[in-house]
């Protein structure tokens, strides 16, 4: 079985090498890495086209910047293997990593999608043929990342990531999860993220945290997964969050959560106050107390 690893590339020569040698030191006997240069302004392009001359197994193509999810579309276009991952380019890959999960795969002809540890979640052996039982109770929502999972190639037959948008795992994971009939997670292997103090987790705005409310809505709008009572509460965070930021109308549809149904206690709160008075009132209030508690490090509701 062939490993299509796919890695957009844009101004990261600082770790570049790294990461591109933390996949090919992979134990991998069938394996094809694809480096897409998004119209990077350093020497990134040069360097991919070197790394392409001093190894069989790597592709360099080159595009006019168009962002992470045209990178990775135009890679996806360009493979061949029977699975598909990716690789961001300030990451890296632990050793022996592909090669024991491509084992697995290799055990369990069954799985369409295999996840597996990353720096922020780690991950048991679990097998799920309910693809609403891993968004839900596995909280693959909270994990949708793009790079710490293995997917077989036809999944992407229909699906691309969507360009023009940030928080795009989120809007795409749901749509490959709908083509899933089984899913698996693994304690095997181990994907390096890299924190980037300029990265979208941490400087996102208003305007771009309504992308991540907007990925959530279409999910719950079109009944994919049934929703939960914490996975709601989860995206009523979100929503909060933009209201705040935006002071735009919320759009959140809305439901009757039970607060018995939350585990925390907090969110039970937040919970009671919607169902007494609905969304945009407990997002006013949310946004009162912030302004009241602004000053102190606690201010959080």
């Amino acid at each position: 079985m062939k490993l299509s690893v796919i890695i957009p590339v844009y101004r990261v020569e600082d770790t570049l090498d790294r990461c591109v040698e933390s996949v090919l030191a992979q134990d991998c006997h069938d394996m094809e890495l694809i480096l897409v240069d998004d119209g990077s302004p350093d020497s990134c392009g040069q360097r991919c086209d070197e790394w392409a001359q001093k190894d069989r197994r790597i592709k360099a193509i080159h595009q006019p910047n168009g962002g992470l999810s045209k990178a990775r579309n135009a890679g996806i276009g360009q493979a061949t293997g029977d699975y598909i991952t990716f690789v961001d380019s300030d990451d890296h890959v632990a050793p022996g990593t592909y090669a024991a999960l491509m084992e697995q795969l290799s055990q369990h002809p069954e799985y369409d999608l295999l996840e597996f540890p990353c720096t922020t979640t780690p991950l048991a052996d679990r097998v799920y043929t309910d693809v609403n039982r891993y968004w839900l109770e596995g909280r693959a929502y909270l994990h949708s990342y793009a790079w710490n999972k293995i997917y077989r190639r036809r999944l992407f037959g229909e699906v691309r990531f969507p360009e023009g948008k940030v928080f795009e795992d989120v809007y795409t994971l749901p749509k490959l999860l709908a083509q899933c009939k089984t899913v698996a997670t693994t304690a095997k292997g181990y994907y390096h993220y890299v924190v980037n103090p300029k990265g979208i987790t941490r400087t996102a705005t208003g305007h771009e945290f309504n992308m991540l409310l907007e990925a959530h809505v279409d999910v719950l709008r079109k009944g994919f997964p049934a929703a939960d009572a914490d996975y709601y509460m989860h995206v009523v965070n979100i929503q909060m969050d933009v209201y705040e930021r935006l002071g735009t109308p919320p759009v959140l549809p809305v439901f009757h959560v039970s607060p018995a149904e939350v585990s925390s206690f907090k969110q039970k709160m937040k919970a009671i106050i919607l169902n007494l008075f609905g969304i945009k009132r407990l997002c006013q209030i949310n946004k009162f107390i912030h302004l009241v508690t602004k000053s102190r490090s606690s201010a959080s509701f």
